[in-house]
This record gives C-alpha cells, sequence and structure tokens, in this order.
C-alpha cells in the first residue's frame, strides 16, 4: 500500500499528543490481595498493571483475572499483592509507566510503539489480540463517502489505533489535507454527531458497530484496508523485568491458560465482556472474533500487522526512532 506523507502539522499535533504527561490520575483502580510470602529472590511483593478500556480488564488478561488464574498464578511467583489501574486512553497509560507507577501495560498498538520510539525502556510481552477493527462512523443526514468528507471535520481518540487508522486512510485516499482532524474521546462520540458536532468519527472496534446499531452510517472500516487494523499488547518496564527475569515466561502462561479456557467457554466469556463494557453481546461478538486471539504470545499474523503500524508510524514523524521488534520482545522473537 502507498500512503504519501502526512503534513508536518498533522505528524506534529499526533506526536505531542501521544508524549505529552497524563491530563491526570487513572479514572479508576482496583486492587485484589493474594496470600503469599515475597519472592527470595526480589523484594517486589506488588505487581501494579494498568489497562486501557471499562471498569474491568476484558481479554485474555480480564479473563485471567475473572476466573482466579491470574492470583493462583501469580501467588505462586511471589507476589503478595496485584493492583489495577484503569487509563482512559493509551498516552495517559503511558506517562504512567515512565513515572514509574506501573509495572505492566495492557494497551493499543499505536501509543506502544510511539513510547518505546522515545527510548523508553519497555518490552514487548504480548499481543493478545490483532486485526482489531476501527470504524469510521458518519453523523445521521451526513457524508455517505470519503470524498464527501472534504472540508469537513472528523473525530477520533488521538493517540490510538483508530487514530493511526484515519491518518492511513487519508493518506490512502488522499484527503489527508482537506480535512480537520481533531481529538474526541469514545464517550463523547455518539452526542458529538448527534449534534453534528463533527461529520464522522473514526472509533473502536465495539463503538463503531454500536453506533451502526443506533442507525449511523458507516463510511469505512479497517477491514477493507490492509495493515490499517490494530493489535492489543502487553508491554513490560525493562527496570521491573531486570528484578523478574522470569515474569514474561510465567505471565505469558498465564494469559496462554487463559486463553485456552475463554475459547472452550467463549458464550461465558462473551456476557462477562458484554457486562463490563455494556454493549450488547451480540456487538460483543462482531468486535471480538475469537480468531483474534492467539494462544501464542507473538502470532505471526499479529507480528506482521505490527511491524506494518510501526513502520508507518516511523514513516509519518510519528514514532521518533525505527527499533527491530526482535529487539523489543522480551522472550519470544516474532518470525
Amino acid at each position: 500500500m502507498s500512503i504519501t506523507r502526512l503534513s508536518t502539522s498533522v505528524a506534529y499535533v499526533l506526536l505531542l499528543l501521544t508524549t505529552a504527561c497524563s491530563q491526570g490520575e487513572t479514572k479508576s483502580a482496583q486492587s485484589i490481595n493474594v496470600n503469599s510470602a515475597v519472592a527470595a529472590s526480589n523484594n517486589i511483593s506488588t505487581l501494579r498493571i494498568g489497562y486501557v478500556g471499562s471498569t474491568e480488564p476484558t481479554g485474555p488478561l480480564g479473563w485471567a483475572k475473572k476466573k482466579g488464574i491470574l492470583d493462583r498464578e501469580l501467588q505462586k511467583a511471589g507476589f503478595k499483592d496485584i493492583t489495577f489501574a484503569r487509563f482512559p486512553n493509551g498516552p495517559d497509560l503511558n506517562e504512567a509507566l515512565v513515572a514509574g507507577k506501573l509495572d505492566v501495560g495492557s494497551l493499543g498498538d499505536t501509543p506502544a510503539i510511539v513510547l518505546r520510539a522515545r527510548g523508553v525502556e519497555t518490552r514487548l510481552l504480548r499481543i493478545t489480540q490483532f486485526n482489531t477493527i476501527a470504524w469510521l462512523v458518519a453523523k445521521k443526514n451526513g457524508p455517505r463517502s470519503l470524498a464527501e468528507l472534504k472540508g469537513q471535520k472528523i473525530a477520533t481518540q488521538k493517540g490510538s489505533y483508530m487514530h493511526r487508522y484515519l491518518l492511513g486512510l487519508l493518506a490512502e485516499a488522499k484527503i489527508a489535507k482537506d480535512v480537520k482532524v481533531v481529538h474526541l474521546m469514545t464517550t463523547e462520540a455518539k452526542a458529538a454527531l448527534e449534534r453534528g458536532d463533527v461529520a464522522a468519527y473514526a472509533t473502536s472496534s465495539d463503538l463503531g458497530p454500536f453506533l451502526k446499531s443506533q442507525g449511523f452510517p458507516v463510511i469505512d472500516s479497517s477491514a477493507n484496508h490492509k495493515g490499517l487494523s490494530g493489535t492489543s499488547l502487553v508491554i513490560a518496564t525493562e527496570s521491573f523485568l531486570a528484578k523478574q527475569p522470569d515474569f514474561p515466561q510465567k505471565f505469558n502462561a498465564i494469559l496462554t491458560e487463559a486463553t485456552k479456557d475463554l475459547k472452550a467457554n467463549s458464550e461465558e466469556y462473551y456476557h462477562y465482556h458484554a457486562q463490563t463494557t455494556k454493549y450488547p453481546i451480540d456487538i460483543i461478538k462482531v468486535s471480538f472474533p475469537l480468531k483474534q486471539i492467539s494462544e501464542e504470545p507473538l502470532p505471526a499474523e499479529g507480528v506482521k500487522l505490527l511491524e506494518g503500524t510501526k513502520k508507518f508510524l516511523v514513516s509519518q514523524g510519528l514514532a521518533k526512532s525505527d527499533f527491530k521488534l526482535t529487539d523489543w520482545a522480551a522472550n519470544e522473537q516474532p518470525r
């Protein structure tokens, strides 16, 4: 896919937004207590996990927490406490990692890559989902095609995989200079479309189908473009891993077990996911197909998509430097 270089101003705005300091503390935080002695090999008794999403994490990490797999196995690894902190977006989670407030982060590919490209010492533990679809949804009685977006205002949650999709889509359609892209959190998208504040919104895998069910027209989705869908990642700080060198292997074993259990009990999982996110279960089944979740840490298809995302971000100046995924991976090398 040939993608022309976006304007310097657009790239600069995104770079500022993805590297900016957090606007505040996390939206919510929860703690799980696990009765266990601290491992003799280190002084770490608490594992601090951050995630982007709903009141509870979803996917393999959320299921491992829900089913008690996380508690059980981390207790064996010597962790006394596990804390979960919820963030509204990836850039905010990034800043918590930089500030030393987290050990592990579950987030989208774009903010994770931008952080690593800044020289922040993180390691990639796992791809938890790949081919995550982004959607471009229009206001009612508004544009119905990409061409009709010229001269219009489009919103998205900047610094996210949906933002990266939108930038790639506009460049591919050669209308990047003809539209104005503004930042808007997903929680505000429906109201903004209803008021007509924006002509369209580039949104996530679950909100897209939900807005469609509410009568908002879909102009496009990343499923129609090779390389524009997203991946969800788990990363950890190198300072934490220096004290816990066996953690990647142990943590991946936990998530692999959770993935197998999730697939074996898919209806139970989908009910949990729907209850957590407050979306109808049919929307969750569309946005979270089981084929997008691998039992291995770094599935080849996910690695290929991640490499394409990295190259795009570097080419547009959104990621400050390039790096090899093989150097980023903690214990499983991309193939």
